[in-house]
């Protein structure tokens, strides 16, 4: 193929952002958005997680594979100027499905998607890539993985954390006295161990090439669609045929591809275990929704509450997170919930562990229940989509 990119050595790592899923577990959230385009922790997107920890890292050549839903998401992205990667020669680059060769068109699964990425990564003169996930909360320092990547010639870096949550969700991860991968098990039925990985892996581009080839060629499979999910393909070759070692990711990490997991991560953002907001040095950037500053009433009540600009409270707001442009009118209560924006809260109304997506139609009376839990999180969305509950187990 021609070469479109300019040789800059200077520039030989690659951050290959995965954002092309449906997140249907996420549903009824992302039925009309991308899932790397809900809005979080009131004024976020969780793309800006990931674009704020790489441009936090000092990366600039950031690529991000869309495929569901791109419209809202490149609205938000806006060129990566919120994170000063619009460069000309280097910077945030787009890249939709396509049509016309054998490696582009519609991935099945994030295996083959890397795959159909490996002519660019080789074209581009990369000989790093960042494989990365858009739909989970962490802050992290990418560089010393890059480091010890490099300094111990890996071909595959693994970065693990252990987790709270049940691993079977997981690609679960063993590793010797040496940081060496023994083995990887991709969401097995009866996990050995807590130890998994992050979604964030460091590949030697020659290797990843060498890899999928090999993997493609022995199925007979030029297109690479046998690939599926890089779990029980790509990542488990590489553990058993080339250097791969592990990098622990210590501080807070929470998958949030689930509505269960979605609203756990802000309950913990409200009660100070969850995401840091605040952090010195290392700002959660975003491309920010203009709105004046929340109004809130003499007469409103607001504790262990995060208020979003644009809102305006009249009536009881209790360890919730008040998106942008949200109005909760007097003698309307609302606890342990997540409104995204745009929505009224009617007086008469109490909404209890209840998710309210952007535009929501609220109506009086109860909504939700007492006790937050599997099953017991409602979610209310426009009224042309419904309500609806949902837990861990609904959705793929």
């Amino acid at each position: 193929m021609a070469d479109p990119f300019p040789q800059d050595r200077a520039h030989s790592t690659v951050a290959l952002v995965l954002a092309g899923g449906q997140g249907s577990r996420l549903s009824p959230l992302t039925d009309a958005r991308s899932k790397p385009a809900v809005p979080v922790a009131g004024q976020y997107r969780l793309i800006d997680v990931v674009l704020s920890n790489l441009a936090n890292s000092g990366l600039r050549d950031v690529w991000i594979v869309e495929q569901y839903r791109p419209f809202t998401l490149n609205q938000h992205l806006a060129g990566g100027r919120p994170w000063d990667l619009d460069g000309t020669r280097h910077g945030l680059r787009l890249l939709p499905p396509a049509e016309g060769r054998t490696e582009e068109g519609f991935a099945a699964g994030n295996g083959h998607a890397l795959h159909q990425q490996m002519p660019l990564l080789e074209s581009f003169g990369a000989d790093t890539v960042v494989v990365l996930s858009a739909d989970h909360l962490y802050q992290f320092d990418l560089r010393p993985v890059l480091e010890q990547h490099r300094a111990w010639g890996s071909e595959l870096t693994v970065v693990t954390t252990q987790t709270d949550e049940d691993p079977s969700r997981f690609g679960v991860v063993q590793v010797d006295a040496d940081h060496t991968v023994t083995r990887y098990d991709h969401k097995p039925e009866d996990p050995d161990g807590s130890l998994v990985a992050t979604e964030i892996f460091v590949y030697d581009v020659a290797a990843l090439g060498q890899v999928t080839r090999r993997l493609t060629a022995e199925r007979g499979d030029a297109d690479g669609d046998s690939l599926g999910d890089y779990g029980e393909s790509i990542v488990p070759h590489f553990v058993d045929h080339r250097r791969t070692h592990a990098y622990r990711l210590d501080g807070y990490w929470r998958d949030v591809g689930t509505v269960e997991a979605y609203f756990k991560a802000h309950m913990e953002l409200l009660d100070g275990t969850g995401l840091d907001l605040d952090r010195p040095g290392w700002p959660l950037i975003t491309n920010p929704k203009h709105a004046p500053p929340a109004w809130i009433d003499t007469r409103a009540t607001v504790s262990a509450s995060l208020v979003t600009a644009g809102c305006r409270i009249r009536g009881e707001v209790e360890h919730s997170i008040v998106g942008p442009g949200v109005v909760v009118e007097a003698g309307a209560r609302v606890s342990r919930s997540v409104l995204l924006g745009d929505c009224v809260v009617p007086a008469g109304a109490e909404l209890e562990s209840v998710i309210a997506d952007v535009g929501a139609e609220i109506p009086t009376g109860r909504s939700g229940r007492t006790k937050p839990g599997p099953g017991n999180i409602t979610v209310l969305v426009p009224e042309d989509r419904g309500p609806a509950s949902a837990d861990e187990t609904t959705g793929t």
